[in-house]
């Protein structure tokens, strides 16, 4: 058994998460898996207890299920054989069978484990409400390329109505991989492709995807964020696993149709659900419509999440105190980094037209984001506001950071080398060391 947390930690995790919780409360995600999750009993069980957690923290969750491996299961013990082309199953009168019974014994499976409410456990008094029905009306792919597949079909339309006012009761929605056609016929559709038209109908904040596996750089590094550019240009290159490949190009679809954000997350990570929602820089990938990530001049309105920044290196004695008061007045001399609404970095540069100089000072990045380059980036905006002011020389005082500064191509200088406005306001109590910098 895991050891608990210490209690300071416990309690400064619980604070970290309250944002989400206000930003995700009344919000409508998508969460969408395949069969594969349910192979592995225990494994499901605490995805169940995850989505359990969300539903308490009032998200409005669709839950979208997919049964390739069951399907195939009950194909072979039927004695029969599986049929592919093109990526896609072909859906005969006997695999349909086997579609129908996969369904159906895994709604009932799901129903039964968000039901539970065993005392001790993570269901105790959760009491949720599962609404599953025909929310999905299909219609056969047809024939492509000369093959006729049959019972596999495709979304044509999604009740939205329907599901919007089981969410409004209260109520956890549960869409199968199955679609009705108006003349009473049933086809096996792709929970991929159910769950981006679940999530565009609906206009999700988010749309969540279990996965095998997630895109990598050239490390091997999970690649936390793309655009929905970036992460269709991935799938056309190819490498990914088949599933991977399903996935993006129906987030990107679903991207194109107005979802917020789709987050690719491994099903072979244990509680990747709630990693991935509720810590900053998750453990999956979060594929965007456009960039998250933006430079620009500070507003008034970034001042709380600029003393959010500040004030923990002011505790530590490495930045100069500031009044909120100080920060607002000033605020025209402040650049930050917005990363997916929130600021996770900032800086100022102080200009001394006299002197041909400006001072690049308050340097604050979030502890997780300090090896993004936020810095870096920082400094190059503050250098290019310097340059287009006619000034020569950036400066910067500092009693934490000296090698930072040196790798930034700064020297060090004597306060004799500050500007006689700034000489006369230099602390020798606190001892800065002074960088200097031509631009």
């Amino acid at each position: 058994m895991a050891a608990p947390l210490p209690p300071e930690a416990f309690v400064h995790w619980l604070r970290q998460v309250a944002p989400y919780v206000h930003a995700f409360r009344g919000r409508t995600f998508v969460v969408a898996f395949g069969g594969e999750l349910f192979t592995e009993r225990t494994r499901f069980l605490t995805f169940v207890h995850d989505l359990n957690l969300l539903a308490a923290l009032g998200i409005r969750l669709v839950l979208v299920h997919g049964a390739r491996p069951q399907i195939e299961a009950a194909v072979k013990a039927k004695g029969a054989r599986s049929h592919y082309a093109q990526g896609l199953r072909i859906t005969d009168e006997a695999a349909l069978t086997a579609v129908k019974e996969a369904a159906g014994l895994l709604r009932i499976e799901i129903e039964a484990v968000l039901s539970q409410g065993l005392p001790n456990s993570p269901m105790a008094g959760s009491q949720i409400r599962v609404n599953s029905g025909n929310f999905i009306t299909a219609r056969p792919i047809g024939v492509r390329k000369g093959i006729d597949f049959q019972f596999t079909g495709a979304v044509r339309k999604v009740d939205a109505f329907a599901i919007r006012g089981a969410l409004d009761a209260g109520e956890v929605v549960l869409v199968a991989h199955v679609g009705y056609s108006p003349t009473g016929e049933v086809f096996n559709l792709a929970w991929e492709d159910v769950a981006q038209n679940v999530a565009a109908a609906l206009r999700a904040e988010k749309l969540l995807m279990f996965t095998d596996k997630l895109p990598v750089n050239r490390r091997g590094e999970v690649l936390s964020e793309l655009t929905a550019h970036e992460a269709d240009s991935l799938a056309r290159k190819g490498g990914l696993t088949p599933q991977t490949t399903r996935a993006i190009e129906h987030a990107v679809e679903a991207l194109n149709a107005g979802v917020g954000r789709v987050h690719l997350v491994s099903r072979r990570v244990p509680g990747s659900l709630l990693l991935e929602l509720f810590t900053a820089t998750g453990v999956g990938t979060m594929i965007s419509a456009d960039q998250l990530e933006k430079l620009r001049p500070a507003r008034i309105e970034d001042v709380g999440g600029m003393l959010a920044l500040i004030e923990p290196l002011e505790a530590e004695g490495t930045l100069v105190k500031r009044s909120r008061e100080l920060l607002e007045a000033e605020i025209g001399n402040f650049i930050v980094v917005e990363h997916d609404g929130a600021i996770r970095g900032c800086a100022a540069l102080y200009p001394f037209p006299d002197a041909k100089s400006a001072e690049f000072a308050c340097l604050a990045v979030a502890p997780d984001y300090r090896d993004a380059g936020y810095g870096e980036r920082l400094l190059r905006a503050c250098e290019e506001r310097a340059k287009s002011q006619k000034l020569r020389k950036v400066f910067a005082m500092t009693t934490h950071a000296a090698h930072w500064f040196l790798e930034q191509g700064f020297r060090p200088a004597e306060v004799a080398a500050l500007p006689s406005q700034r000489q006369a306001l230099y602390n020798w109590r606190r001892g800065s060391k002074v960088f200097l910098k031509r631009i």
